[in-house]
C-alpha cells in the first residue's frame, strides 16, 4: 500500500467510533478508511481540549500570586511556577503538532510517512497521533541526529 491509494474520506460524526482494539484487528487494506480516521480525529480533538484545559489551568495558578516573607518558600514557590511553565511549553509544542495531525486528517495526508509516503501504521498511531514518520523513517532520522549532530 502506497500513499496514492489513501482515501479521502473522514466518518460522520453520528458513526459510531471504533475501539482501540478493532482498529488493531483491522487488515492492510482497511488502513486510513473513514472509520479509522474518525477514530484519530476524536482521540486529537481530546487530546487538543485536554491542552488547551491545562494552559487554561495554568493560567490562573500563576496569576494567584501569594506574598510569602520567607525567602525559602518564596524560592520554593518560584520553582514550582518555573516547572510548570516548562511543563506548558512542552504541552504548545505537542499542541502545534496536534493541530497540524488535525490538518492533516482533513487534507487526507494523516497516516503516511512524510519521509517515505509508505504507511505509518496503525500502533504507531495509536501510541503517538502526532506521528509524522514511519517507525524506520524515524530510527534512520534518530541516527542520523546521533552521528552528525543536529
Amino acid at each position: 500500500m502506497t500513499k496514492t491509494t489513501k482515501p479521502n474520506t473522514v466518518a460522520q460524526p453520528e458513526d459510531r467510533l471504533l475501539t482501540e482494539e478493532e482498529i488493531r484487528a483491522m487488515g492492510d487494506d482497511d488502513y486510513m478508511n473513514p472509520a479509522q480516521l474518525a477514530f484519530f480525529k476524536n482521540r486529537l480533538q481530546e487530546l487538543e481540549k485536554e491542552l488547551l484545559k491545562n494552559a487554561g489551568e495554568t493560567t490562573e495558578h500563576l496569576r494567584e500570586t501569594v506574598l510569602v516573607p520567607d525567602p525559602a518558600d518564596r524560592a520554593t514557590i518560584e520553582e514550582e511556577h518555573a516547572l510548570e511553565l516548562r511543563t506548558r511549553d512542552r504541552e504548545r509544542k505537542l499542541l502545534k503538532k496536534v493541530q497540524q495531525s488535525l490538518a492533516a486528517i482533513e487534507s487526507g495526508e494523516y497516516g503516511w510517512c512524510d519521509e517515505t509516503g509508505e504507511p505509518i501504521g496503525v500502533a504507531r498511531l495509536i501510541a503517538r497521533p502526532t506521528a509524522t514518520l514511519s517507525l524506520e523513517a524515524q530510527q534512520r532520522r534518530e541516527l542520523k541526529q546521533k552521528l552528525y549532530g543536529d
